[in-house]
């Protein structure tokens, strides 16, 4: 089978994670907890120097460490220090910093939150091939992806809201209007890379669900590229804050989203671990800063 990656993120930081389908668990980068909790700018040295240390005193702690293929920055794999979920706290303790509670706080919460259970819904949405199931570009799409990640999460899953929201000072689509705007919706053209952009940012606009839009609206993106112009998004390549501005700013000016979304686009439409990555980003997109 081939091998699971995930990329969890601790204040802006990656923390990539393997998972070992035989003994049902994640393997978790040391290297990059390490990172996370200290903010070395030298985590390989930091942890070269506190294994030397485990390993002369024997520790249990030590032996527990595996090596795996890890993706770097530069798109190669090597093999990287790793550890099991169930002995982060252990490896953590050895770890003298201020952030070390917070972080085992965040790792506990992060897999077992809301967010967390969904996104292990999105990876299945892949692996199970059901991504070939759903309408193209349709409101009807869109629901059928938001049922599927929050379905037994929230009791709303897949229903377009019946009241307004808002989010800062912008008010999304009225309630009252919102039918009939996805109407209009469903009716623009998506056959073009610059027409898909703009019946996404009107969607964003209308947000037809209570919470969840993000996570969902960006799936609905990439499955309509993929079958409209044979491209799909890196979401690896677009960075949190850069993309987070320019959807705010959609809605008035969408060139700064047309932009980067242009900047990020690849063929690599079957590509499992680009699309694995993807979600993985996509969810770090609607995560809260985690500070100490």
């Amino acid at each position: 089978m081939a091998q699971k990656i995930s990329f969890r993120f601790y204040n802006n930081q990656e923390v990539r994670a393997s998972w070992n389908s035989d003994e049902n668990t994640w393997y978790f980068s040391i290297v990059d907890i390490v990172a996370a909790i200290t903010g070395s700018p030298r985590p390989r040295v930091y942890w070269g120097t506190l294994k030397s240390r485990l390993k002369a005193k024997g520790s249990e702690l030590y032996s527990n460490c595996v090596q795996l293929k890890m993706p770097s920055r530069d798109g190669k794999k090597y093999n990287t220090d790793c550890i099991a979920a169930e002995h982060i706290k252990a490896l953590v303790r050895t770890i003298p910093s201020k952030n070390a509670d917070h972080f085992l706080d965040w790792f506990t919460y992060s897999d077992n939150s809301i967010d967390g259970q969904s996104r292990k819904k999105a990876y299945a949405l892949w692996e199970s091939g059901l991504m070939d199931s759903i309408e193209v570009g349709t409101t009807r799409g869109l629901q059928q992806i938001h049922a599927y990640l929050f379905g037994g999460l929230y009791d709303f899953a897949g229903q377009i809201r019946t009241v307004t929201i808002s989010k800062g000072d912008f008010t999304f689509c009225r309630a009252q209007f919102l039918p009939q705007a996805l109407k209009d919706i469903d009716r623009m053209a998506d056959d073009t890379f610059d027409e898909i952009v703009a019946k996404y940012v009107e969607m964003n606009v209308a947000h037809p669900f209570m919470e969840g839009n993000g996570r969902s609206t960006r799936l609905w993106l990439d499955l309509l590229m993929k079958h409209r112009i044979g491209l799909c998004v890196d979401w690896s390549r677009i960075a949190k804050r850069d993309y987070l501005n320019a959807m705010i700013l959609s809605a008035t000016d969408s060139a700064p989203l047309h932009a980067l979304l242009k900047g990020a686009l690849t063929d690599k439409i079957n590509d499992r671990e680009l699309f694995l990555k993807g979600i993985d980003y996509s969810y770090y997109y609607e995560q809260e800063d985690y500070l100490p």
